[in-house]
């Protein structure tokens, strides 16, 4: 393939959010052939783009690009796509990198692994400038007459779903499929599955250029898990399976089981209900993702499973043999799906490694059902990062390097918000205390 006139190469930050850089000519041309850096503050600043520690050394750190990566650019002609990752000391605290470590585990045990994302978001009738004037309060919803699955929604805002679609299409990303869903604004967006790199890049990339699209429309794209009084709940839920390696035979169904799933299911399952309250924070990493569960909400809060049911962490699809996978439903549609898919991976290969029996099957409330032996999710992201630096199974899965980095970036993103008075305080306390 000829190289393009024009590349842009980024890296994925802990918000998932895509850092890159634009090159053209010779520069694009020896970045490709590897002569290529990035700043390494990714992963040493905030949400707000405030570091954490000005006592550390910044500057340009080696990178290596991921030539596999390639997408074709969609708002330039003759211009393409690359991720990279860092080569240097940065590489152990990439969220990518994380879970490149555990489909290398999967592939060591003989596994490989299918993955895909499905999320619902918001349009919102709001620009970067109106959403400033009105200082982020009350923000007017896109397609407010939009019901859930509606045909009438469908053929009134097919222009913009086909439009969205089209970019999604040309950035090599398949959907199964794109529509309106719950509420003013709500698109729903299933992606197809692919391999797990591929899959978590896919919905990172789906995020970004979603994002690009609306505003190039006067429009705004959200994905915040709970965006307010009158918005719904934003979902960004992770379908897995394994298979054999050698002979692509998938693993998780048994024809022979009365309930039709494999021990090995069961023991992947197992795994990741067991670690799931405590290492939570990996697949619920901001303060606002926590908003989201709350009762009367979709959102699981227990870890729990069950057949076909959409209130529990786990939702288990047996219909057929070849669908057979698990989905895990606890992730919001901010969710880093780098780290929320390394998270499911590794904490089920560790099921399947010490042979964890499954926890019993929810009942009753399945929402606030907790197995025996288990604890509910955390309610708070610092509640989630004091789990996730105690647990000694996830230091050893994901990394001691990138656990604790990790932790104090979530506990600094807790402080921060903490700190702030909302509108809605100030309306319930200033008069009547």
């Amino acid at each position: 393939m000829p190289p393009p006139r024009t590349v842009h190469i980024g890296i994925f930050d802990y918000d998932a959010s895509l850092r890159a850089r634009r090159l053209s000519g010779r520069h694009a041309e020896a970045a490709l052939a590897g002569d290529f850096a990035f700043p390494n503050v990714l992963y040493r600043w905030d949400t707000g783009e405030s570091v954490y520690d000005f006592t550390e050394q910044f500057g340009a750190e080696p990178c290596t690009v991921d030539r596999d990566s390639r997408r074709t650019y969609p708002f330039e002609a003759d211009a393409a796509l690359y991720i990279a990752d860092y080569a240097g000391p940065s590489q152990a605290l990439s969220p990518r990198e994380v879970l490149k470590r555990q489909i290398a585990r999967a592939g060591a045990l003989g596994f490989s692994v299918r993955s895909a994302f499905e999320c619902e978001f918001t349009v919102l009738n709001e620009t970067a400038e109106s959403l400033r004037e009105k200082h982020w309060e009350r923000p007017s919803a896109w397609a407010p007459d939009n019901r859930c699955w509606s045909a009438d929604s469908a053929g009134t805002y097919a222009e913009f779903v086909t439009g969205l679609e089209d970019v999604i299409a040309g950035l090599g990303i398949p959907l199964y499929g794109l529509g309106t869903e719950l509420g003013p604004g709500c698109i729903e967006a299933t992606l197809e599955a692919d391999t797990p790199l591929k899959s978590a890049d896919d919905y990172a990339l789906f995020r970004t250029f979603t994002q690009s699209h609306c505003r190039r429309r006067g429009l705004t794209a959200s994905f915040l898990a709970q965006l307010g009084e009158g918005f719904q709940g934003l979902s960004g839920h992770l379908h897995l399976s394994l298979a054999d390696r050698a002979t692509g035979r998938p693993l998780f169904p048994d024809a022979a089981s009365p309930d039709g799933m494999s021990q090995t299911m069961k023991h992947f399952m197992a795994g990741l209900l067991t670690l799931l309250p405590e290492c939570a924070a990996l697949c619920t990493h901001t303060v606002n993702a926590w908003r989201r569960m709350f009762p009367g909400n979709w959102a699981p809060r227990t870890p729990s499973w069950d057949f076909n049911n959409y209130g529990v962490a786990l939702r288990v699809v047996t219909a057929t043999p070849e669908i057979t996978r698990i989905e895990f439903r606890v992730p919001a549609a901010d969710t880093n799906p780098h780290l929320a898919l390394a998270l499911a991976l590794g904490a089920g290969l560790w099921g399947i490694e010490n042979k964890i029996e499954l926890p019993e099957r929810a009942t009753g409330d399945v929402r606030a059902f907790v197995p025996k032996g288990l604890r509910a999710l955390p309610r708070t992201l610092l509640e989630a990062a004091e789990r996730l630096e105690a647990c000694e199974p996830a230091r050893k899965i994901f990394g001691a390097a990138f656990l604790d980095h990790f932790v104090m970036t979530r506990k600094h993103e807790d402080a921060v918000l903490r700190r702030a008075v909302s509108a809605a305080e100030r309306a319930r306390y200033l008069e009547a205390i």
